[in-house]
């Protein structure tokens, strides 16, 4: 059958497909696919194949039945035994991979393991999708009933048999919760046989999916397959603030990525120093404040400056400092190793605004423009001097009073008579070269 989800390429699936499931390329399966390396690669003499495979049914749920029959391969679907009933599911495994996920998920061969009836009809498959529609409504109903009841349960998912008999409620609790009287009435509501199953908070969260805090999709929903135990150990190698509502993730718990580095983390710490260790310095003893494991730089604060600015000493600098000690030699360190990083960064910052600011005058605009004159040099202001020369005329002298019946009349500012003195001679205009091309007749009048 291929990947069931592959629609494009040639035969209905994507380049690189090679038409059994196994493909690693096409992108198109979950965290319930299974990549088989060992796709192709033929049997020794003599030896059969194994004869039993692994079927995955909704969300994560995969069993281990027994295939003597039947000739199957990843990616069929398949109906296989419930008892009562039967249900359908996909072949996620075959072959010698399965004998090693027995031997992970402690799963015995014997004969309590159930075996596959035949390969899914046309008639199966759609009741089985018929049954699957019913699912959203179910819970919806299984919840209602509930908080009718005042039962202290949250109902998360619900998944009906392949035939459509029987349906399982996921629920989650604080406490044990008396469910029996819930039962009866889902009973003769959707007349099933009603199975209910308590999960974990993680649990939950992986068949329901979400976006984490980091932007992606859940990790337990889409590749994470087991659940394992996160203590806040994790966050203290990692040194992260221990809050609770930023190392929580959506489930309530501890997030499970405290745990993809931590081994890292752990490593690095081994060539750190002992943070439980003081330095004695000649101002006094100093104590371990935090480490910044990718820099190599411990900070320090002083004992006897409680509330100051912690300090940076490098990790090489620190085993020296320890080994002096051990000497009973307090090491000379400079002055400037007591400054915070916050003050040497406003230093910084304010000397190169200093440099910055002393290049150009802020006053360098409030200077007023002095008026000047056509000739470029300043006008006087005021009256001229009673007495004085005037250059080209005669010394000036006091004006006589009008006669009786004439008025002053001021002289226009713009209208002026001709000076007197002397005439600037200008050199004469030299000739414009007359236009080429032809000229218009002149006019004899």
């Amino acid at each position: 059958m291929g990947c069931s989800s592959c629609s494009t390429g040639k035969g209905g699936l994507p380049a690189g497909c090679n038409n059994n499931g196994a493909c690693g390329s096409c992108g198109c399966g979950d965290k319930m696919s299974v990549f088989d390396w060992l796709t192709g690669i033929p049997l020794p003499p003599g030896q059969k194949p194994f004869d039993i495979v692994e079927v995955r049914f909704k969300n994560g749920r995969k069993a281990f039945f027994r295939n003597s029959q039947l000739s199957v391969y990843t990616g069929d679907v398949v109906v296989v035994d419930m008892a009562p009933g039967h249900d359908v599911g996909i072949i996620s495994l075959t072959g010698e991979l399965v004998r090693i996920q027995l031997k992970k998920k402690d799963v015995k061969d014997n004969y309590e393991l159930k075996k596959v009836l035949r390969k899914a009809t046309e008639e199966d498959i759609t009741k089985w999708q018929q049954a699957r529609s019913l699912e959203k409504d179910t819970m919806m109903g299984a919840r209602s009933l509930a908080q009718q009841l005042n039962l202290q349960m949250k109902i998360s998912d619900v998944e009906y048999q392949g035939d459509g008999t029987k349906a399982v409620f996921y629920y989650t609790a604080e406490d044990r919760v008396d469910f029996r009287e819930l039962i009866k009435k889902l009973a003769e509501r959707f007349r099933v046989k009603i199975e209910m199953k308590q999960i974990g908070y993680r649990a939950e969260a992986g068949r329901l999916g979400g976006i984490g805090s980091c932007g992606r999709e859940l990790c337990c929903s889409t590749w994470l397959t087991d659940f394992r135990a996160v203590s806040t150990g994790a966050a203290r190698y990692q040194q992260l603030s221990l809050n609770p509502s930023k190392l929580a993730g959506q489930c309530g718990k501890l997030k499970c990525c405290l745990n993809y580095e931590l081994d890292q983390y752990v490593e690095a710490v081994r060539d750190l120093p002992p943070t439980h260790l003081k330095l004695r310095l000649p101002k006094g003893s100093a104590s371990h404040f935090k480490t910044d494991i990718f820099k190599r730089i411990v900070y320090y604060t002083l004992d006897d400056e409680p509330g100051g600015a912690p300090f940076a000493l490098p990790v090489e600098q620190v085993f020296e400092i320890l080994d002096k000690n051990k000497k009973g030699i307090k090491l000379e360190i400079s002055e400037d190793i007591y400054r915070s990083d916050k003050e040497k960064e406003k230093e910084k910052v304010e000397v190169g605004f200093a440099q910055v600011v002393g290049q150009d005058s802020l006053t360098r605009f409030d200077k007023s423009k002095k008026k000047t004159g056509k000739s470029g040099q300043r006008r006087p202001s005021g009256n001229r001097p009673s007495g004085g020369h005037v250059p080209g005329g005669q010394p000036n002298a006091e004006k006589p009073s009008n006669p009786a019946g004439q008025k002053n009349t001021p002289r226009p500012e713009g209208n002026r008579g001709p000076q007197s003195g002397p005439k600037k001679n200008h050199p004469p205009r030299p000739q414009q070269p007359p236009k080429k091309g032809p000229q218009p007749p002149q006019n004899p009048s």
